[in-house]
């Protein structure tokens, strides 16, 4: 996620780059940070509904759910703010962390911040995996959510930086795709893990988020950091070596000049998180918090259901078809399965008895995976995509870190309260969510541009300046400090 400056000389369409062995391998082993949090997400859906797990932790809650089956509203039988508790913590610990993470990945590196998050994560899950009451439960998900803060901190990040423009979104989304892998991940373990006797599958299921926090940490170890990170970081000549090597040419002196521009602009900025609120920041500030604050997009935290295998296909259609026309027919698809699903839930389910037939729930359960599928193809890793590559250098890592405080911020509360809203709203939390899939593919239509295979060193002039709203806020400031600039040279 490069750039930021002036761009006077030629076009970064030109910068010769191969798609090196290094580019690849060092991209997925950062996109494991995703495989990470994906199954962080998974597998708390599904050790919560092992009765063990319940009697250890939520006695309370066990006794709806097996001792008085039947006699508990369907809507209502797991709302327990400490149950909702031990899934939100460890979102709210993520938007913690964020902050300090902004910090270390602009002035330690992405990889660094990486490696950071891999320790937090292999803390958690020994914590989790051991606990042997609800407070060691709670502190393993704390260090987990430290983790999430500062993987999704540096990751994207890290991703768009180090791939050349025409693959970019390929390689980012590889981010989602793990999300989604790890989410699938956790399901099959802990459908294999609810059948163990003795009722220590859950630990088992919390003990294997091992797997993915050992990746993610040698990755973090093995990885070279970005060219951008090391010219900002006052290491220009290391930065102009690694960019050599992921690019797989000696001819890299335009890409390489327009860094090193963009990092000198960045370093005149002494204050990132303050300069995110000049009017010419607006557009990319606005679209990146939109895109998080979608709260549709957070009751995927809540329905771990294995039915989205597809992401692998969204970095081809994503550069192909572009970014717009996906979020666009998604938010279609979405609204029209959230309604349908609020309409046979609403018609066939009564509060206190299981009378939806075998082929109302196929169904419904179909429209649920439409839904989710849509998810994984458009918002789900077009949120990060979009919000990685619209940020200059100069507000990057603020603007990635306020990206990432909103996403858990919304669902952090989305979390917490999810329980609580499904057994007041019952099937009418689909019409809700619905609303939102609707708000959002209006603000997408409008104001959301089009940004695939736009280097992210000419978003200002082929992007901002172009578009009918956007442009009003970035055309003044951004030429007065042209001239500002030309004049004190």
């Amino acid at each position: 996620m490069a750039g930021g400056g002036f761009i006077t000389g030629s076009s970064s369409n030109n910068f010769e780059a191969k798609i090196t062995p290094i580019v690849i391998i060092s991209c997925i082993m950062a996109a494991t940070g995703g495989l990470m949090f994906g199954y962080d997400v998974g597998v708390s859906g599904g050790v919560t509904a092992m009765p063990p797990f319940l009697k250890k932790f939520f006695p309370a809650v066990y006794r709806k759910t097996v001792l008085e089956k039947g006699l508990d509203s369907n809507y209502c039988k797991y709302n327990n703010q400490g149950l909702q508790l031990f899934t939100s913590s460890l979102y709210l610990a993520g938007l913690t962390a964020t902050f300090f993470a902004s910090y270390t990945t602009r002035v330690l590196g992405r990889r660094l911040t990486m490696l950071i998050a891999g320790f937090f994560f292999i803390g958690g899950v020994i914590f989790n995996a051991a606990a042997q009451n609800l407070a060691m439960l709670i502190v393993g998900r704390i260090l987990l959510g430290f983790g999430v803060g500062f993987a999704n901190q540096a990751v994207p990040v890290f991703l768009s930086e180090i791939a050349p423009s025409r693959i970019r979104g390929a390689l980012n989304i590889l981010f989602s795709l793990n999300v989604t892998i790890g989410i699938l991940f956790a399901n099959l373990v802990n459908y294999g893990t609810s059948k163990i006797k003795g009722g220590w599958g859950w630990r088992l299921s919390l003990g294997l988020a091992g797997i993915p926090a050992l990746l993610l940490t040698i990755g973090a170890i093995l990885v070279v950091d970005t060219p951008n990170s090391l010219i900002e970081r006052g290491r220009t000549e290391e930065g102009k070596a690694v960019l050599k090597k992921i690019r797989g040419t000696d001819n890299v002196e335009p890409e390489f000049l327009e860094l090193v521009e963009a990092s000198r602009i960045a370093q005149e900025v002494k204050h990132p998180f303050r300069n995110l609120r000049k009017r010419k920041n607006r557009p990319q500030l606005v679209i990146s918090v939109a895109l998080q604050v979608s709260i549709y997009r957070h009751i995927l935290i809540i329905i771990n259901i294995d039915c989205y295998k597809n992401n692998d296909s969204v970095s081809t259609t994503s550069n192909k078809v572009g970014r717009r026309v996906l979020l666009l027919e998604a938010g279609v698809q979405m609204f029209l399965s959230q309604v349908v699903i609020a309409i046979i839930l609403g018609f066939k389910v009564a509060d206190h008895s299981d009378n939806l037939s075998k082929g109302y729930a196929i169904f419904v359960v179909i429209l649920v995976c439409t839904f989710v599928s849509a998810f994984a193809w458009s918002i789900g890793p077009l949120g990060w995509l979009i919000s990685s590559e619209i940020f200059p250098l100069e507000t990057r890592s603020a603007g990635q870190s306020v990206t990432v405080c909103v996403n858990l911020l919304f669902t952090f509360v989305i979390a917490q309260a999810f329980l609580s809203m499904l057994c007041h709203f019952k099937f009418g939390i689909f019409l809700f969510f619905s609303g939102w899939v609707f708000i959002m593919s209006i603000f997408v239509f409008f104001l959301v541009p089009e940004t695939k295979n736009i280097p992210i060193e000419e978003m200002i002039e082929r992007v901002w300046k172009q578009h009918w709203f956007w442009r009003r806020f970035v055309e003044d400031e951004y030429d007065n400090e042209k001239v500002n600039a030309d004049y004190q040279l």
